[in-house]
């Protein structure tokens, strides 16, 4: 007997980093297709499916010389090295037969369509993967707060955020050997202990609208079909 998927439609999100690889920056192809591979198994077992991807891994590149820049201009480059990324996930989806859809919250019709919540919902319905790129649309916000809006709009049953680390531990697992995993923590834990799992404005509105989070890593493999299916993987964040 298959197991069951637990939830019906999730928003996964991404960093930008999780694309590098080993990399020091910039797009490791055989991390995209392993990464695009485990998502084809999670939408082929009838899960809807949408990404919010970081930039990280693409502004890293030019960093150093957005030391002193303007901070609005910094995260404008940011959002649009997240539009980067959605499209090079949809292109590696589209060669292993994934149907998928990129909206951006910044207009750039010649290359991606604009976000529209109620197309965004339409193509889930119809088992395409959305990839929501530009983040929020705003300077100021994290691709973390993007994923609580849009996980919120297109009323998932939980937010994936994929890490490198498998899940929220006591302590820095790779300098203390003895740091302990939590397999759940409510919301206000994480933010009174300070556990970094997403910036507080995002946990906050996850918390508020009561929508769960689970951490998980990307790295490890088929994590993220053990946590569709509820399994023992990461760490569970819940009121």
């Amino acid at each position: 007997m298959e197991s069951q998927p637990v939830y019906k439609r999730v928003l996964l999100k991404l960093s930008g980093e999780a694309l590098m690889g080993d990399d020091a920056y910039g797009i490791n192809r055989a991390t995209l297709e392993r990464i695009v591979a485990e998502v084809a198994e999670v939408v082929r077992m009838g899960v809807e499916l949408g990404i919010v991807i970081g930039g990280g891994n693409i502004f890293r590149g030019v960093a150093l010389g957005a030391a002193g820049m303007d901070r609005a201009t910094a995260d404008y480059m940011g959002m649009l090295a997240t539009v980067m990324n959605a499209l090079a996930l949809q292109d590696a989806m589209r060669q292993i037969g994934v149907a998928s859809r990129v909206q951006s919250a910044l207009n750039i019709e010649q290359v991606v369509e604009p976000y529209i919540r109620g197309k965004a919902m339409r193509y889930l319905e119809e088992g395409k993967v959305v990839i929501f790129g530009a983040g929020t649309g705003n300077p100021f916000f994290t691709t973390d707060t993007a994923a609580a809006l849009r996980g919120m709009e297109m009323n998932v049953d939980i937010v994936l955020k994929a890490t490198k680390v498998d899940g929220v531990y006591t302590d820095d697992p790779n300098v203390n050997p003895d740091a302990m995993r939590y397999k759940r923590v409510t919301f206000d834990e994480a933010i009174v202990k300070n556990l970094k799992i997403m910036d507080a404005t995002a946990l906050t509105l996850c918390r508020d609208q009561n929508l769960p989070v689970s951490v998980f890593s990307i790295v490890k493999p088929a994590a993220l079909k053990r946590v569709i299916l509820g399994e023992d993987e990461g760490t569970l964040v819940h009121n």
